[in-house]
């Protein structure tokens, strides 16, 4: 969760509790129109960048950019997943779609709810757990539109998200079967797994969130009922609980030294998702990856989706392209 601004106080503990089993909050009406419109934003690199939008079966219009590379046929395609605080228009955002596709794919990046209200990733209200909802209905009916377009072939649909993005796409393959295969970068299990950590310290997997829980929460003065109402929201759709359920294959990209995504609380989200599905790269990095995660991400989704494969003319390109730390 990128440039989210952890305090070291902690502020007590606090049990939570697995809710009785409900219906899918990310369920949808799949025959409601997209109603999607494009328009021309800009040409980078013999890619053209297109902005869209189109309905939330949550309400409103979703907003954000489409990446079309000049490859004819049918390609793969491609959701990215912008940090917090941050969207779709961010420069690095933007970097790793062009990288995308250049590589040959079709990418859509959607803005979050919250950034497309221009407001906070986090209130630490009920109301961060009903964005969280929408945030994914939101990306699946991204999945239905690339799925719908003629130049997409829909058995090769994959995932790309950096921080935030990261752990809501952990979140995304678990709910949504159609991601062949997903990179997830500097990702954590979700916000209560962002900003706490478990009373027994041998806890794995989802029960890292569950129980007693110490908490390091920005706001020193958040009340314990306040957190405890929070907390009853997000748990039922934090990632770390949905990313056991994925077919996808799945590459998780973390660094040793990150200071927003610890790699004790990454190497959770790792241990929750299936082993045989997945592989996990560290970077001797803080929570900005170097560029040869980028490559190593492209020639991942080459292999898993078929993107071109990137060349040593690629890997300068990116170096060219995004400035290093």
């Amino acid at each position: 969760m990128n440039n989210l601004t952890l305090r070291t106080a902690i502020l007590g503990l606090l049990a939570v509790s697995a809710p009785a089993a409900a219906q899918s909050p990310f369920a949808y009406n799949a025959s409601l129109p997209l109603a999607a419109q494009t328009a021309a934003f800009r040409t980078v690199d013999g890619v053209q960048v297109r902005e869209i939008a189109y309905n939330s079966p949550k309400g409103g219009r979703v907003t954000g950019l489409l990446y079309l590379p000049g490859a004819r046929g049918r390609r793969p395609g491609v959701l990215l997943g912008h940090g917090a605080p941050g969207n779709s228009r961010g420069e690095r955002t933007q970097a790793y779609a062009v990288a995308l596709a250049k590589s040959g794919a079709i990418v859509l990046s959607i803005d979050a709810p919250w950034a497309r209200r221009n407001g906070p990733p986090v209130t630490f209200t009920p109301a961060d757990s009903a964005d969280q909802v929408q945030l994914i209905v939101d990306l699946r009916r991204g999945l239905d539109y690339l799925a719908s377009r003629p130049d997409v072939d829909p058995a090769r649909l994959g995932y790309f998200g950096n921080s935030y993005g990261g752990a809501q796409g952990a979140l995304l393959v678990g709910v949504d079967d159609r991601i062949r295969a997903a990179v997830l970068r500097v990702a954590d299990g979700g916000f209560i797994a962002h900003f706490s950590d478990p009373c027994e310290t041998e806890a794995t997997g989802s029960a890292t969130i569950t129980g007693c829980l110490q908490w390091a929460i920005p706001e020193a003065d958040l009340p314990v009922e306040q957190r405890q109402r929070w907390a009853e929201a997000m748990w039922p759709v934090e990632p770390i609980h949905a990313i056991g359920r994925t077919q996808a294959k799945l590459l998780f990209q973390s660094a040793l030294k990150d200071e927003a995504v610890s790699p004790l609380r990454a190497a959770r989200l790792h241990e929750a998702a299936p082993s045989r599905t997945s592989r996990v790269e560290w970077y001797n990095s803080g929570h900005r990856l170097p560029n040869d995660a980028l490559v190593s991400a492209v020639k991942f989704l080459h292999e898993e989706l078929g993107l071109t494969e990137p060349t040593q003319e690629f890997a300068m390109w990116v170096d060219q392209r995004i400035a290093t730390p």
